[in-house]
């Protein structure tokens, strides 16, 4: 019992020496040197058709991700289409000429996995993940829902329903209202800037709508086929061939050119009695090709697009204004819009805007210190290792390449191109491209208190 209560004592001084020496440590150790990412190795090709295909191994475990990316969407809509798209894409989940979609999905579930049919504005993806053995039957899968949809003509009217049900739901959220505005100012009358349709709009959908507008925009010249983890690429690659070799080659890939319009409107969208204010300011911005691209990445992350960026220091944590602020830069084909978006409460809102200038003009003046730049770029090198660490985020990073003509470069030299933006970089792609007095801004709230607050993002334009 004696030795036993002397080995306690003793354990319990180690034990207090070592939290002493912990809690007089004053940083953490330094992180490791930062790894650029070694993109895996591709196989694929073109068929006759124009469908083309990517196979990447990856990962130990017995999976596979299968994703079919079309290259259309939303952005291919008339102004008197708008979520015809999701509709189409709604009425193909309804099965094809030989499976309605409840057959499908049990099917896939005996493989181990699920898929999906999602609508964008860019792209139309089909994708599911598998256990590895499954990798060709998905593909089959895949091949079967975008070659043969049965467009169900007696499904049409519920899913046209469901469509009006989220448009009522979107609609009331006051997040969903500014983008709508901001976007509506910033593109006019190009599809990126028509964000809903009217319920009489859907109303007028019909089935033969949706197998023309299915005709006209789908096809294996505008399609890519993604298989990334475990499988067999022999069988894999025969699979492809066989199911998707008969595939009209339909349109060839094209997106409506759009130019965005750098303008400095101010919108308010009134919500009366709001205890909050949605605000939403932006500007059009370099896109992913740009040289200072990534340097403008990271400016983005520095000012107001991490949870440690400054605009969010100063409004969520020392004022108290807003809880989630956040900026972000949103890429489509050939253009690219950076804006800064926050629930800011309503008697604080022209504070709010005149925090965001200073932060914006504060930077444009004083480059950063190294060692907050630093900061950055770790949490931006550390997110990007998360972004490829699963076949999904593969697929994700090799789709951006080929949306936006990007080379493997983009990807490899992505974690050496962050960390060679200097303090003296940020701060000029702060000037030049972060005009405060040159941005549009959209304002959801109780419109008597926005009009009395506007004085002060007047004034906060002219402070330089």
């Amino acid at each position: 019992m004696k030795k036993l209560i002397q080995n306690n004592f003793v354990a319990l001084i180690v034990f207090v020496f070592t939290l002493s020496a912990f809690a007089q440590k004053q940083t953490p150790p330094a992180g490791g040197t930062p790894k650029d990412f070694n993109l895996p190795a591709k196989s694929g090709k073109t068929l006759a058709n124009g469908l083309r295909s990517t196979l990447v191994q990856y990962g130990a475990l017995p999976k596979v991700n299968v994703e079919l990316i079309i290259k259309t969407g939303n952005v291919h809509e008339t102004a008197e289409e708008v979520w015809l798209t999701d509709l189409t894409c709604a009425l193909m989940k309804e099965g094809t000429a030989t499976m309605n979609f409840k057959a499908i999905s049990k099917k896939v579930a005996g493989m181990g996995g699920d898929v999906t049919i999602n609508a964008g504005m860019d792209n139309v993806t089909i994708s599911g993940a598998v256990l590895s053995e499954f990798a060709p039957d998905l593909v089959k899968v895949i091949a079967d829902l975008v070659m043969h949809p049965a467009f169900p003509s007696g499904e049409i009217e519920r899913l046209k329903s469901d469509l009006k049900r989220q448009l009522v739901v979107q609609k009331s959220v006051p997040q969903s209202q500014a983008s709508e505005r901001f976007f509506q100012l910033i593109y006019k009358d190009h599809p990126y800037g028509r964000s809903f349709p009217t319920e009489k709009m859907i109303s007028s959908y019909s089935t033969e709508m949706v197998k023309s507008f299915y005709t006209k925009n789908f096809g294996a010249k505008r399609s890519v086929i993604y298989v990334v983890g475990k499988f067999d690429e022999q069988a894999v690659g025969k699979a492809i061939d066989e199911t998707f070799a008969s595939w009209a080659a339909g349109p060839d890939v094209n997106y409506p050119p759009a130019t965005p319009v750098r303008t400095n409107e101010i919108a308010i969208i009134n919500r009366p009695d709001a205890p909050q204010t949605t605000v939403m300011l932006g500007t059009p911005t370099l896109t992913p090709t740009d040289k200072d691209a990534v340097a403008l990445q990271v400016t983005n992350s520095l000012l107001g697009g991490s949870f440690g960026s400054r605009i969010t220091s100063n409004i969520r944590e020392d004022k108290g204004y807003t809880y989630s602020p956040f900026s972000t830069i949103q890429n489509r084909k050939g253009v690219s819009v950076w804006y800064e978006e926050a629930d800011v409460t309503s008697k604080d809102t022209g504070a709010s805007l005149q925090e965001i200038a200073k932060e914006i003009k504060r930077l444009q003046k004083e480059t950063p210190s190294k060692e907050e730049l630093e900061g950055i770029q770790r949490y931006m090198a550390g997110t990007f290792v998360l972004q490829n660490s699963n076949p999904g985020g593969i697929i994700g990073q090799l789709n951006f390449l080929d949306q936006h003509g990007l080379s493997d470069t983009y990807l490899t030299d992505r974690v050496k191109n962050i960390y060679a933006v200097t303090p003296e970089k940020v701060s000029q792609i702060t000037r030049d491209h972060f005009k405060y007095e040159d941005m549009t801004l959209v304002l959801v709230g109780d419109k008597k208190l926005l009009e009395k607050q506007i004085k002060m993002h007047e004034a906060a334009k002219k402070v330089k």
